[in-house]
């Protein structure tokens, strides 16, 4: 039994339907921040019509959805559920291995579940992984990390989810969505989270298992200035990076929110990967 929840959603035919489909390795999808699995906010919702293909699993991470309270969110820990889940093979049994996608942070957290047991996953998809330490040499990423590492105190003291929710997404000029209890609570696990500027991703193994790998990112001309100049520049760095560094695909869809803005263009893009 996994200790974090997993939506699966499968919409093929079965057994008495097409057998290259009834075969297709599974997909376990891993969210960002405010997000949960099958949130259709930040989350995954819009890549259900892939369920028709092959079998989706959306992870929760901790403190996240319907997945349990956590002191604290971290990468790591999250990494050590995404081995749990394709180990035990509950979901992804008999197929040679998963796909694993990662979107922001949970990029973060596919890389590393990658690098640690690369012979459960069959490719690795990141959707504008929030992987700066693995780009430190880019210039844009390199301020970034200064930025952060030395004047950055974290979430200040007395701040609510609902402040915080309100400044990450209308005070940058952006909508915001309903405060709902269940938005909240991922917002206040967000505020608490063990920063991504932490993380030790160990790239080399990932290259010596020689997984397939695609990188997906926004091309950001329709965000607020702001926004695109401390975000959306650095992790445009980090996609042209890894792409290199791991020999993998970029694909670049317009907006800064791809799998959100751009579903269908995101879902072909991985259909075509797994293909």
């Amino acid at each position: 039994m996994s200790a974090v929840h997993v939506t699966v959603w499968d919409d093929r035919d079965g057994v008495g339907g097409d057998q290259e489909q009834v075969r297709a390795a599974a997909a376990l999808f891993v969210h960002n921040i405010f997000a949960w699995g099958s949130d259709s906010t930040y989350g995954f919702a819009g890549q259900r019509p892939l369920a028709g293909g092959r079998r989706l699993l959306l992870m929760d991470r901790r403190g996240y959805g319907d997945s349990p309270d956590t002191a604290r969110s971290d990468f790591d820990v999250d990494a050590e559920d995404v081995v749990e889940i394709l180990a035990a093979g509950t979901f992804t049994a008999g197929h040679g291995g998963t796909h694993l996608v990662g979107h922001g942070n949970g990029g973060v957290v596919a890389l590393i579940a990658a690098a640690r047991r690369p012979d459960l996953i069959r490719s690795l998809a990141l959707i504008q992984p929030s992987a700066f330490t693995a780009a430190a040499d880019r210039p844009v990423v390199a301020e970034l990390l200064e930025r952060v590492r030395d004047g950055a105190p974290g979430v200040p003291d007395g701040v609510t989810p609902e402040q915080y929710l309100w400044a990450s997404t209308e005070g940058l000029g952006m909508t915001a969505p309903d405060p709902t209890p269940r938005r909240l609570r991922a917002v206040a696990t967000a505020m608490g989270e063990r920063p991504v500027w932490e993380a030790q991703i160990p790239l080399e193994a990932i290259r010596d298992a020689a997984l397939p790998v695609l990188v997906i990112c926004g091309t950001w001309e329709q965000a607020p200035a702001a926004y695109r100049e401390h975000v959306g520049l650095p992790l445009m760095a980090v996609a042209e990076s890894l792409t290199d560094s791991l020999g993998g695909r970029l694909v670049q869809v317009p907006g800064y929110y791809p799998h959100v803005q751009e579903p269908a263009a995101v879902n072909a893009a991985l259909q075509e990967f797994w293909g």
